[in-house]
């Protein structure tokens, strides 16, 4: 069967009763959540599940339904830039999937989503259907409110949906792409331009690292963060991003207090030691892509033992 991945990004990471019925919203059969990673000082959460088409789509369907009840743009804050109650949903092919057929999920849970919930949708990478808007940050630019001022002008209009943001739910984008590693190395400062000098170092369009985007951030524990996208890990390997993280803020006198995966990771992007090679946290070590999907064909081997 077609293995399609779904890692959508939700603008809520606080209200652990919230984030729990955005979770139950996705459980169905056919439906196998494989990882949730929540932030409080980004406000945000990324479930990470997979399956076939149908019931991928059906579960990012409640997933909006959901958040759109419980969360308002209007009353959120956190460090993590975002444009929607539901930021983002990207469409990533596994086994026995193509990316035309994520492009083709993406276009098709797109127009659902803005017919059923009222919300505008960008769709972004692979499924772009605007060069110019292929890129995530392009559309993000500026967050809610740049998102809402870019709408008003020609050329801005969303592919599926209402001219301007949902009053609470605010608008949102909807794609297929590759894997991507979410990486954050944190900081022992809490000095916040030390982390964004050292973001604009290593990211790609500022001349760093290929295939990095990255951020600086101010976490609420007095921490500041190195928050990254790593779109090509056989290219950029994560070992090159972390070495040069810890050697641009050494340069400052700041050392590396750990880093974190944001979802899941695939297994051959981790180093044989990645708690002491990248002092990455020890509870992250079963975010691993492969792992996660072993309890997939275990379930169902068991499914079928049973009848």
């Amino acid at each position: 069967m077609p293995l399609i991945e779904c890692v959508p990004n939700v603008s809520e990471g606080r209200r652990a009763d919230v984030v729990a019925v955005l979770r139950a919203s996705l459980t169905a059969p056919g439906v196998h959540v494989l990882d949730q990673s929540s932030d409080a000082s980004h406000n945000r959460t990324v479930y990470t599940f997979a399956g076939e088409p149908g019931p991928l789509q059906d579960a990012v369907l409640r997933l909006f339904a959901a958040a759109v009840d419980a969360i308002d743009l209007r009353s959120h804050d956190g460090v993590h830039p975002r444009m929607g109650a539901v930021d983002v949903v990207p469409f990533v092919p596994l086994h026995g999937a193509t990316m035309e057929e994520c492009v083709a999920l993406a276009r098709s849970t797109a127009a659902l989503v803005a017919e059923r919930f009222s919300v505008p949708v960008f769709l972004y990478e692979e499924a772009a259907a605007n060069e110019e808007r292929r890129s995530l940050s392009e559309i993000r630019r500026g967050g809610a409110n740049g998102v809402a001022i870019r709408m008003k002008q020609s050329g801005w209009r969303a592919d599926f949906g209402p001219d301007a943001p949902h009053p609470t739910a605010g608008a949102t984008a909807i794609g297929a792409r590759p894997i991507l590693i979410a990486y954050n190395v944190n900081l022992a400062s809490n000095r916040l331009g030390v982390a964004r000098r050292v973001a604009s170092v290593v990211r790609a369009s500022s001349g760093g690292l290929p295939h990095v985007k990255a951020l600086g951030m101010q976490l609420d524990h007095g921490v500041v963060q190195v928050s990254m996208n790593l779109t090509n890990y056989k290219e950029t390997p994560i070992t090159t991003v972390f070495d040069a993280v810890t050697r641009e803020a050494a340069a400052d006198g700041v050392r590396v207090l750990e880093s974190e995966i944001v979802g899941l990771v695939p297994a051959d992007a981790l180093p044989s030691d990645p708690v002491r090679r990248l002092k990455l946290r020890e509870k992250d070590l079963d975010k691993v892509l492969e792992k996660q999907l072993e309890k997939i064909t275990k379930n169902d081997d068991r499914q079928t033992n049973s009848t």
